[in-house]
């Protein structure tokens, strides 16, 4: 079954397993959540689930905002309202609440976010352009574009062109991270490695659209004769290449 859950982001650490290994994780603070609004195939056309997290003054949401989650029968009304499409969506009515417990360790999520926003930019650090040389003759001017193409054919530059320009602040989505961690008295989740946005920055969860298959017993085992002879006897050349 699909899940899903808005959190915010609070910062990267790092956990030790039973093996003595660190593995770096970000720690996120998920839910509580509450459901504001349901989408039914019937009235809608689809099925979603719409959650909201954060909880605000009532005098700082604007007349819709408010009128929205009054007519839900939200007491504790929300900052954030996202709607997640789920497979399977019975499993909600308006006004549960959804805490981080709904995910468990191991399971493997796609964390969606804000990335940070690093304003206008040149190539170098937005594409990762090469420098010019800067010996006799380059100029100041090192770290600029360079020549853009031909002149009267084709007379133009083709799209896709790198170049100066906004760099970050555009909705980011990390697939396949493994949860390591659920705290559940804390509202708090630990996924493996980063996630975009700065710390506090709202992310939402959801349960991973890449499909796992588990590696059957043994085949990592090579069936060449050559090399279960290396495994053997180590003088081998292909023991030695290994």
């Amino acid at each position: 079954m699909e899940k899903a859950i808005i959190g915010k982001k609070i910062g990267m650490t790092q956990i030790f397993d039973d093996a003595g290994h660190a593995i770096p994780v970000t720690v996120i603070q998920a839910g509580p959540c509450t459901v504001v609004q349901k989408k039914t195939a019937e009235k809608d056309g689809y099925e979603a689930v719409q959650m909201g997290f954060d909880t605000i003054p009532e005098r700082k949401l604007t007349k819709p905002e408010l009128g929205h989650q009054k007519k839900a029968g939200i007491t504790e009304f929300k900052k954030v309202l996202k709607e997640f499409t789920l497979n399977d969506c019975s499993v909600y009515e308006v006004g549960d609440e959804i805490k981080a417990d709904l995910f468990s360790a191991g399971e493997f999520v796609d964390v969606t976010g804000i990335s940070k926003g690093h304003g206008y930019q040149g190539v170098v650090k937005r594409h990762g352009a090469s420098r010019l040389k800067e010996t006799h003759g380059t100029g100041p001017v090192h770290r600029h574009a360079g020549s853009m193409g031909s002149g009267t054919d084709p007379s133009r530059i083709f799209k896709g062109k790198i170049g100066a320009g906004q760099m970050g602040n555009e909705q980011v989505t990390v697939m396949n991270l493994d949860i390591v961690k659920v705290e559940p008295e804390y509202d708090l989740i630990a996924v493996r490695g980063a996630i975009p946005g700065p710390k506090g920055g709202i992310v939402f969860l959801k349960s991973t659209a890449k499909t796992h298959v588990e590696k059957k017993a043994g085949a990592a085992i090579s069936v060449n004769p050559q090399k279960a002879s290396a495994r053997v006897n180590p003088q081998k050349a292909s023991a030695r290449t290994r």
